[in-house]
């Protein structure tokens, strides 16, 4: 019986991933990986960081060579080979190569789709000097950019490919202007949680214009659309990417409603011979059940590893996916995963959310800093709904811990129960994790009603009474205006004095908040507790009023 012939087209995460695991599973299967660029096995994601410097080596990029594979693997891989059309009833595709110009049909029993995603690039005038970064080539044209050793960079976009560039360009000592069409850097993250990302950056010395856009280009600048000019010898776009969806299109394979390709739930196209996975390929998503496109690495090595299982035919499953992330910035980690609050209280759902700021491990240990978390759960159900992380050390180390609970079906309150190590050099012991889940349940037996910082105004205008519970030292330090000071241990004594009708209290973080909501509350007091503290709603409004540098 002749062997079963696979193509697959694209390499990098997703097609590498698929080739390997078949090859892993079926010896004799004749695989063939048909990539168009000139490498198919490179870390696309070390990419900036190159650019930087950090990473010293272009060498360190490239991961496999279609040698290393053929022979570790017996794949036959070909660089510089399109194709160009599938021809789906006679189960043949049109393959050109790139060096040569010349066109063969290869024949397949069944072919995966990993195309990956363009990037957008801004239509303007002079945008043919713009640059990308999404390939090896894309890196080379960029370095031969620096070597010239510009004085003056222009990134437009503020994404987490945006951010690292900006980063990295910053190391090379170059000036960075940062250009970005949003009210906020790191879009995926709410604005009280990205603000620290922004001020790092303008620590930095990096020139962020939110709700901007470049108009025009020239050989040494950039016309904004507020008619400001900046300097940019160096210009690259990072706004995002849009799923290649070009040959399955032409191939008459349906497309989903984010235009994207549509699978099922074994990464089978509408044609049944034909899988699709990475960046071109639309998801499902874990909290909304809604389809939506996510282009990470991570997903894209998941679901070519689970095609190839499907080819083989081993029973799969394909999770819904999270969307967690993580990106470095000016010594920052800003982490996410699942859906933020923009976005839900925009789908109408019915949420809660917490926020905490928990010291990364036990106070009393050298070296603790605090992060921020945040944690929104549906308020129905207390099923996790999404969560957001900034700081130093143990950011992503917690945000995975929830990436995981939200994956086996733990609640908000579940996470106070959640059996973590501990040392003080690591942690507390109360992980900030335990912590969230303590107000989380606290919420869910409606012990400690909240607000957020978004919501101070309408309270405070609909007659609402602000009662910072901070000491008076704290006060005296920087204080939410209209708010009144009682010290948390003076509230039995003197609560007296607070006027009747409903009040709001508020302390740093939160945790004194509800401690005095509590008191209040079992005193004879309508009261709530401003979620986060001081610090913060200090984020949120910082974020909301778009300061200018």
């Amino acid at each position: 019986m002749a062997s079963k012939r696979i193509i697959i087209i694209g390499g990098v995460a997703g097609g590498m991933s698929a080739a390997t695991r078949l090859r892993r599973l079926d010896e004799s299967a004749d695989i063939v990986v048909l990539e168009r660029g000139g490498h198919v096995s490179f870390a696309n994601c070390g990419l900036p960081y190159y650019l930087g410097g950090v990473i010293e080596e272009r060498d360190s990029l490239l991961l496999q060579s279609p040698k290393s594979l053929q022979e570790r693997f017996n794949l036959d891989v070909r660089v510089r080979h399109e194709a160009v059309s599938i021809n789906r009833s006679a189960q043949r595709v049109l393959v050109r190569n790139l060096a040569t110009g010349t066109d063969t049909e290869e024949r397949y029993d069944a072919l995966v789709l990993s195309p990956g995603a363009t990037p957008v690039r801004p239509l303007i005038p002079g945008g043919d000097r713009m640059l990308t970064l999404r390939d090896i080539e894309d890196v080379d044209a960029a370095m031969s950019t620096l070597i010239s050793a510009p004085r003056s960079a222009l990134v437009i976009g503020a994404g987490f490919i945006g951010l690292e560039m900006v980063e990295n360009l910053v190391h090379r000592g170059i000036a960075v202007t940062l250009v970005q069409r949003g009210d906020q850097v790191l879009t995926p993250l709410d604005p009280e949680m990205a603000q620290p990302a922004l001020e790092r950056l303008r620590e930095a010395g990096v020139d962020v214009r939110l709700n901007t856009q470049v108009a025009e280009l020239t050989s040494d600048s950039a016309l904004l659309d507020d008619g400001s000019i900046v300097p940019a010898e160096f210009v690259l776009a990072s706004i995002g990417v849009r799923p290649d969806t070009s040959l399955a299109t032409a191939a008459g394979i349906d497309l989903g409603e984010r235009g994207g390709i549509r699978v099922d739930d074994q990464l089978r196209t509408s044609d049944p011979l034909i899988y699709a996975i990475g960046d071109a390929v639309e998801k499902t998503d874990a909290t909304s059940g809604e389809a939506r496109l996510v282009a990470l690495a991570g997903l894209a090595n998941r679901h070519g590893r689970l095609a190839a299982d499907a080819i083989f035919g081993k029973a799969i499953s394909v999770k819904p996916a999270l969307g967690t992330a993580v990106v470095g910035v000016m010594g920052l980690t800003l982490a996410s995963t699942g859906s933020n609050e923009k976005l839900l209280r925009s789908q109408g759902r019915n949420i809660r959310v917490f926020h905490t700021h928990p010291a990364s491990h036990a106070g009393y240990y050298p070296g603790a800093e605090t992060m921020a978390l945040k944690l929104i759960v549906d308020a129905e159900t207390d099923a996790i709904l999404g969560a957001q992380a900034v700081g130093g050390e143990g950011v992503d180390k917690r945000i995975d811990v929830i990436a995981t609970a939200i994956a086996g079906g733990l609640t908000g309150s579940d996470l106070a129960d959640l059996e973590l190590a501990y040392a003080p050099q690591y942690s507390s012991a109360k992980d900030p994790v335990n912590l969230l889940g303590y107000v989380a349940l606290n919420a869910a037996e409606g012990l400690t009603p909240a607000i957020q910082w978004h919501e101070l105004d309408a309270e405070l205008a609909a007659g609402a009474i602000l009662v910072d519970v901070r000491t008076a030292g704290e006060y005296d330090d920087g204080a939410i205006p209209g708010s009144v000071n009682l010290p948390l241990d003076e509230i039995r004594e003197r609560h007296a004095e607070l006027p009747g009708g409903r009040l709001v209290v508020h302390c740093k973080v939160g945790q004194r908040g509800h401690s005095a909501v509590r008191l209040l509350a079992q005193l004879g007091h309508d009261v709530v507790n401003l979620d986060g503290g001081y610090l913060t709603w200090r984020a949120g409004t910082a974020a909301s009023l778009v300061p200018v540098p």
